[in-house]
């Protein structure tokens, strides 16, 4: 069955489907013999696919996995500044992996992985909301800095869905929040917080849907469980 060329290239495990788009657009694909443009169709059983001269991978199971991000990891598949890749820390899963979604460098927890282009689009997708759990850190706390923390600010040029604000404790300047955000704004938990003129000295991702982190150790990854993956559906 004939399908679009980036469907095909994510389905397979070689990139995501933007990614894929720009593979398209860089003539690197060919398609029997001719390259491919944007639109392009293909039947993946029948035509020859070749990526960069290579044929695409058979077809492998899907695996979906659990990471607990430590800090000091960006998530990239590479890195032009030589620092470490999550991608180091899932290496070991057997298969070819990317993640779903992103963390910064500084930032910790829960990210989850996947070969399965399809899936990954679909998590990733504007219309998927899904809440996001995080411990957060901070310093230059004071008595109005949880409900500064909970309004509905605006970040480029988008007004957030107004955030669930837990005190967890506070000492003097410093204190811990739990925050639930509704979007997955560029650096959002860090720059709300600085709008509520707080520093954010560490940030953990504890949850997303209706994934939890648990007692999962730093750096280390599981299998997501069918009732997990279940949930995400």
């Amino acid at each position: 069955m004939k399908e679009r060329l980036q469907k095909i290239l994510s389905s397979r495990g070689i990139c995501s489907r933007r990614k894929a788009e720009e593979l398209i657009q860089a003539g690197s694909v060919l398609v029997n013999g001719e390259t491919a443009v944007l639109g392009s169709t293909a039947d993946p059983d029948i035509d020859e696919i070749l990526v960069d001269g290579r044929p695409l991978p058979s077809r492998q199971q899907n695996v979906y996995i659990m990471l607990n991000k430590p800090r000091g990891y960006v998530t990239t598949l590479s890195d032009e500044k030589g620092r470490p890749t999550v991608l180091e820390l899932v290496k070991d899963c057997g298969v070819r992996v990317y993640p779903v979604g992103r963390l910064d460098y500084d930032s910790e927890g829960l990210l989850v992985f996947t070969n399965d282009g399809e899936f990954a689009n679909a998590q990733m997708h504007p219309k998927h909301v899904v809440d996001k759990v995080y411990e957060v850190w901070v310093k230059g706390y004071h008595d109005a800095s949880a409900a500064l923390l909970s309004r509905p600010i605006t970040l480029d040029g988008y007004t957030i869905r107004r955030p669930s604000v837990k005190l967890l404790w506070a000492q003097g300047e410093k204190a811990k929040f739990l925050v639930t955000i509704h979007e997955g704004r560029n650096r959002q938990v860090r720059r709300m917080c600085e709008a509520a003129g707080m520093d954010v000295t560490r940030l953990r991702r504890v949850a997303q849907g209706n994934l939890k982190l648990g007692d999962l150790q730093a750096g280390s990854w599981r299998y997501l469980t069918e009732e997990e993956m279940a949930g995400l559906s």
